[in-house]
């Protein structure tokens, strides 16, 4: 088997590596972020693959395809079909489920057209997507939106004191008059007082509730407020209905389908007494044990299928989900597991796989199980590409390649090429923090008081009562979709909304406009500087405005559209792909014009500026390490982990009294995380309160507090298993967290640390 060979490889920061890679084998990039792992695989691997395998289309086809650019590489030889795992979200809307997204659903459906009784239809029919199948009432939703009566109307005020709580209806306003000079309501009776009559009159018009109205100048306030939030383009409204929209509006289960989504006949059809909607609201144990119930040899594939689904979902931790789980409830590990399980079924062999941090968002204890998959996925005849800072995932490595040194212009290098063994003793960044481990905390601080959560009850939360510390950092830990999550960031930061600071793992802007400079807020600093030096406007000095190249309008590149064939971009002769005019060009500061200027990393830019504000920003960039950045480097063509810390220093300055952070180590080199441990420590240092919510155990040994949710995922979680020190919990607690943290400090030796 030929591996696959890169000569001469450029791209990005790259300095003219080339390398190997064994096939049929896991391979497992490492290096700190922004090295050039994304470089070596995604942008060039996985989008030459790609744009190979796209280029055998048609041209109308290709037309709809994604583009890849061929990579800056002398020679690429031996690829093969390449699937592509990243960490982009999974996706989805209120129609996409456990089921739909793991094809499941699609099995189940067959299902029942083919043994179902009685006898509803094809597969179709069992769909609640498809009109053949959906429930008319809520169009397959499960839920439907009312206007909320008890958000709208105050029972205890009449007419006079003003029962209806919206400022269009205050005392004396034209609406309020249309009612009140009605003469159907007596104004100084409250509602609660009303009869049925009364009460069906002021919400639908009329005494029954169905007829017609009793006065043709009014409509009932139920009836108004629907037609005006409910029966019109969202779009369309005025910010004042948009705010009404989202304060009287309520989401409640539907009264014909109970939130099974289907019509009667698809609901009524029945395998063993269960239907369809039955059988999505069980666990998958649960379902599994149901289907093995059907003794009929003529879908015996089939259920053997779903029963193979079943067990890889249940293998690597997800037995507590239920196929009729809608995908955007999923915690950021349950979706990156089931994006996984989604391409363990497949009958392919010979292909690439590539994932991108596949442990993003696990605990320890499902790390185990997701290596488990890849190595199944290795032994059917794959080939296996990761890139990955965690200890677990690099240790099943067949052959790592180390990039590096650092990060940026000083990276770029293939470091080593080798096993995990000889990786162990070799003295790069990676070798170096594969062999060290974090000691415990001795000296934990003491809180100076608490901010209490009670009675907690949110998605999986079990009405939990939970103190979280003033003053020092806690570190919040769990299985993934214990509910973590759901408790500091719903239901904690909601409570105390106006102290806290929230750095979470939401997408950032991140166009090809959109940098450093401008994402932290100096580049307005820079560009006055400039300004006041040549005696010109700030708008010069941008090339989203009057600064702009003419012939590009600002973007470096000529775009060719070439209709169905793929369009044609190249540099910009104009401007060389500097973006700027002339005019701008000219114009200098200490020697430097304004391209010159955003083509300094922060470190050298820290000797270039003097003002206070830019020094300042500069700084929280050195402090997140992201020193070797530029100025003016596109945020789209940062890393996972770049752009994880640059949210970070954009966050640094706030002042709140409680700082939240989800997971920030995602995405951070093994040795950089002690750089972030010194950043914690200097927020707390400064009287903050620090809540970090976190499955990377060095960050947990770091904690002056510790609160474990459990004791697992979903309907087996929302429970407070542990809260104190890492000591006690690690000496004498028995949760999932502690077994994980209890190995980590053991020692090479075999001993263990001392607490």
């Amino acid at each position: 088997m030929s591996d696959i060979i890169v000569q001469g490889l450029t791209q990005n920061n790259l300095k003219h590596v080339s390398f190997r890679i064994p096939k049929e084998k896991i391979t497992v990039f490492t290096g700190v972020s922004g090295s050039g792992k994304s470089s070596i695989v995604f942008d060039t691997i996985a989008a030459e693959s790609q744009r190979q395998m796209n280029a055998t289309y048609p041209a109308f086809v290709r037309s709809r395809l994604p583009k890849h650019p061929k990579p800056a590489a002398e020679r690429i030889d031996n690829l093969t079909a390449s699937v592509v795992i990243d960490q982009s979200p999974l996706g989805g809307n209120a129609r996409s489920t456990v089921g739909t997204i793991s094809g499941l659903y699609s099995s189940l459906r067959l299902l029942f057209s083919r043994i179902g009784k009685p006898y509803a239809g094809t597969a179709s029919y069992f769909s609640f997507n498809d009109p053949n199948g959906m429930c008319k009432t809520c169009s397959g939703l499960g839920k439907v939106t009312k206007v909320d009566i008890k958000a709208l109307i105050d029972p205890e005020k009449s007419w006079n004191e003003g029962c209806i709580k919206d400022s269009l209806y205050r005392r004396g306003s034209w609406y309020w008059r249309q009612y009140a000079g009605s003469g159907l309501f007596d104004l100084d009776k409250p509602i609660k007082d009303y009869s049925r009559e009364e009460y069906n009159l002021l919400l639908y018009g009329s005494r029954d509730g169905r007829g017609e109205p009793e006065n043709p100048k009014i409509t009932g306030i139920y009836h108004k407020y629907t037609k005006t939030l409910l029966n019109r383009d969202i779009s369309n409204k005025s910010r004042h209905t948009q705010e009404k929209s989202q304060n009287l509006i309520a989401e409640m289960e539907c009264s014909d389908c109970h939130g099974k989504r289907l019509n009667d006949a698809a609901l009524s059809c029945k395998i063993n007494g269960y239907s369809i909607a039955d059988m999505c609201e069980m666990e998958l144990p649960q379902l599994k044990e149901a289907l093995s119930q059907i003794t009929d040899q003529t879908v015996g594939v089939l259920v053997q299928t779903l029963i193979e689904g079943l067990d890889r979902m249940i293998e690597i931790g997800l037995e507590y989900l239920h196929l009729n789980r809608e995908t955007p409830s999923l915690s950021g590990g349950e979706a990156q597991r089931l994006k996984l399980v989604r391409y363990m079924g497949s009958s392919l062999t010979g292909l690439t796989y590539i994932f991108d941090e596949p442990s993003a968002g696990m605990h320890p204890r499902d790390v185990c199980r997701m290596n488990k998959l890849l190595k199944q996925l290795r032994d059917k005849g794959n080939t296996v590409l990761v890139v990955e800072h965690d200890k677990d995932v690099i240790s099943i490595a067949d052959y790592v390649i180390d990039v590096g040194p650092q990060a940026g212009s000083n990276g770029g290098e293939i470091v080593f090429a080798g096993s995990y063994e000889d990786l162990l003793n070799s003295e790069t960044l990676t070798g170096k923090a594969m062999r060290q481990s974090l000691p415990v905390k001795q000296k934990p601080r003491l809180s100076a008081g608490s901010f209490p959560v009670r009675g907690a009850c949110l998605h999986n939360l079990k009405h939990i009562d939970v103190d979280i510390p003033k003053g020092i950092m806690t570190v919040v830990t769990g299985v993934a979709g214990s509910g973590k999550s759901t408790l500091i960031s719903k239901v904690f930061a909601a409570q105390y909304e106006n102290s806290v600071v929230m750095v979470d793992q939401g997408p950032i802007t991140a166009t090809n406009r959109s940098t450093p400079a401008s994402y932290l807020g100096f580049f307005d600093a820079v560009r006055k500087l400039l300004a006041k030096e040549n005696g010109k406007p700030d708008g010069l000095f941008s090339f989203n405005s009057t600064g702009a190249c003419p012939v590009c309008g600002g973007k470096g590149v000529i775009v060719t559209e070439l209709a169905f064939m793929d369009p044609i971009i190249t540099g910009c002769e104009a401007c060389g792909g500097m973006r700027y005019n002339e005019e701008a060009l000219a114009c200098t500061y200490k020697g430097r014009n304004i391209v010159e200027l955003l083509g300094l990393t922060a470190s050298q830019a820290m000797e270039v500026f003097e003002e206070a504000k830019i020094l300042k920003k500069l700084h929280v960039m050195e402090q997140v390490g992201l020193s070797y950045l530029t100025l003016g480097q596109p945020l789209s063509t940062l890393s996972g982990g770049e752009r994880q810390r640059i949210k970070l220093a954009k966050n640094l300055g706030k002042k709140g009294g409680i700082i939240i952070m989800d997971e920030p180590t995602t995405g951070l080199h093994m040795s950089d995380i002690q750089k972030l441990l010194k950043l914690f420590d200097m927020l707390v240092s400064r009287g903050n309160t620090l809540v970090v919510i976190e499955h990377n155990l060095d960050v947990m040994k770091q904690a002056d507090w510790i609160i474990d949710i459990g004791p697992d995922g979903g309907k087996h979680g929302g429970e407070v298993v542990y809260e104190g020190t890492l000591a006690d919990m690690i000496k004498s607690a028995k949760t999932l967290t502690a077994d994980s943290l209890r190995a980590s400090c053991t020692q090479a030796d075999g001993g263990e640390e001392e607490f």
